[in-house]
């Protein structure tokens, strides 16, 4: 249990560069003029609660429903008119994108490859942007009382997001990895490593059951085992 305790508790720290034009709530933008789109270091606030353990056996009862109205996303956070899912559309394709009627803010054409399962789409219709770790699943495990600002924050954090085949968005739903995980067993580790960060990052509740998958996963993993372990 240390163990488990000692390695959930290892938290990366951050650092920011400054940034003169506007950016979303991730410190990234699509800069035309000067190549595209990129990221200036994580801008979005980390909002915890500092009573709840990371590590836990049981979870404590729902004060409220899980509403998915009380997560905005797809916003617009630097008034560019590329909202969060043309962000993740731009910073996910292999080429330039290109937009619906040429006004630069809906994505309707690229070249993804999803992770997920190994697919490669060109029209971003067959894309779904996913939450690594879901809105529904956060609600559970520790975001229900969070502030509408909060879960903004959350439902739009680039971190969290992925852009994936519609089918296989929909089959996860909100499952957690002890439920559900990519096909594509070569992206195994980076899902994991990425659904721990998130976790990490918002003090959501791991499971004890869920702990254990994830470092017997994990440990198996280089680019874990080479930065933790």
């Amino acid at each position: 249990m240390k163990i488990l305790t000692l390695i959930f508790l290892t938290l990366t720290s951050l650092s920011s560069a400054a940034h003169s034009g506007r950016t979303n709530s991730e410190g990234c933008h699509n800069d035309r003029k000067n190549g595209g789109y990129h990221c200036h270091g994580s801008k979005t606030k980390s909002y915890t609660n500092k009573s709840t353990s990371v590590i836990s056996t049981s979870s404590p009862p729902l004060l409220t429903n899980y509403n998915r109205k009380d997560w905005p996303h797809w916003v617009d956070a630097d008034s560019d008119c590329q909202d969060t899912r043309a962000e993740i559309l731009i910073r996910d394709s292999r080429v330039p994108v290109k937009f619906k009627r040429n006004k630069g803010c809906n994505v309707s054409w690229g070249e993804w490859l999803d992770p997920y399962t190994l697919q490669v789409f060109t029209k971003a219709s067959d894309l779904d942007i996913d939450h690594v770790v879901p809105l529904a699943h956060a609600h559970e495990t520790g975001a229900a009382n969070w502030t509408r600002e909060q879960k903004r924050a959350f439902a739009n954090d680039f971190e969290n997001l992925l852009a994936v085949e519609d089918n296989s968005n929909q089959a996860k739903g909100a499952k957690s990895p002890l439920e559900w995980m990519p096909g594509n067993k070569a992206f195994h580790c980076d899902y994991l490593m990425k659904w721990r960060a998130v976790k990490l990052k918002y003090n959501l509740r791991i499971t004890i059951k869920e702990a254990e998958f994830l470092v017997s996963k994990l440990s198996n993993c280089e680019a874990y085992r080479a930065k933790f372990l």
